[in-house]
């Protein structure tokens, strides 16, 4: 039987736990069901992901995709993504993965250190997203967990535009392909949010006032975090 693979971006060794254990949860999968591969201490080359049913690509705030000299493992993931794509394995591809994504469509991704989310927001959905199953039982307007300084404002090629918020680009689908991208994380709630923002305060807050701040004013998240299990039903 073909397993669900989860692609990890994280150094940190809690938050990769965290992070597995988070798409398992949201997912209704048992523990150690899904397999995860480090991308900072593997060869994604040796990587045959069609011996796997569904996959899932996780968030990164260790690496950038706009860093490919520094990061060498991102223009192997964005060829992993085409091949995703080609292939049309079931993918679900959350924060880095979605930047990631953009970039093997052909689209582009910024970087703004002034202007970006932290915290939660609320998400608009389109009127594709009300008809596609991953957003079943989804509210029009909902709020998800986003952390991210890099984006896009503009819906890369052969995509169909799901989510956004006023800022950017918030989800989209590969046209006639069950690869779905999102920049906002369905696999994370309010409490392991604030774990998250903890154990990366240096990169995103200013100091322990901005960082209590940001828990402060913190939504819970049902309704994306529904996402998760929608997409594992769906396939």
């Amino acid at each position: 039987m073909k397993k669900t693979l989860l692609l990890q971006i994280r150094r940190n060794e809690l938050v990769k736990k965290e992070e597995l254990e988070s798409f398992e949860r949201f997912a209704g999968a048992s523990p150690n069901s899904i397999t995860a591969f480090d991308c900072f201490n593997s060869d994604l080359c040796t990587l045959e992901i069609s011996d796997y049913s569904a996959i899932y690509i996780g968030g990164a705030s260790e690496a950038s995709v706009l860093e490919p000299e520094t990061y060498t493992f991102v223009p192997k993931l964005i060829s992993k993504v085409k091949e995703m794509i080609d292939k049309k394995i079931p993918t679900f591809a959350s924060c880095f993965g979605f930047q990631v994504a953009v970039l093997a469509l052909g689209g582009s991704i910024i970087r703004d250190e002034s202007n970006f989310e932290m915290g939660t927001y609320q998400m608009k959905l389109t009127p594709k997203a009300l008809k596609d199953p991953i957003f079943n039982g989804v509210s029009d307007l909902f709020y998800a967990v986003s952390v991210h300084k890099e984006k896009t404002t503009l819906l890369p090629p052969n995509s169909e535009l799901l989510a956004y918020t006023d800022s950017c680009v918030h989800s989209f689908r590969v046209k006639n392909c069950p690869f779905y991208a999102f920049q906002f994380h369905p696999e994370l709630d309010k409490k392991t949010l604030k774990i998250r923002l903890n154990a990366y305060k240096e990169k995103y807050t200013q100091n322990s006032n901005h960082l209590s701040e940001v828990i402060n004013n913190l939504k819970e998240t049902p309704y994306a975090n529904m996402l998760v299990k929608n997409f594992m039903n769906s396939i």
